[in-house]
């Protein structure tokens, strides 16, 4: 039987490099919607949001995305 311990760490106020929802939205800026024109707000959420979709569909950007954080045990 393995045993799992949890413990707290305290982490830095704003450490960007933690959290891999940063490399995700860094993805996301930079390759799915990268060269978007919109011109209205909701074209912009609706090219977002499906781009989303899309890159949830890929498991390895998302393992990727979590890797490259260093909070994640690989």
């Amino acid at each position: 039987t393995t045993l799992f311990r949890s413990a707290v760490e305290r982490l830095p106020a704003y450490a960007p490099e933690l959290n891999p929802v940063e490399y995700m939205w860094g993805n996301l800026k930079t390759h799915q919607i990268g060269n978007l024109i919109a011109t209205q707000a909701w074209d912009l959420s609706l090219q977002a949001t499906a781009a989303l979709r899309r890159m949830r569909r890929r498991r390895s950007i998302i393992a990727a995305c979590y890797k490259q954080s260093t909070l994640w045990p690989e």
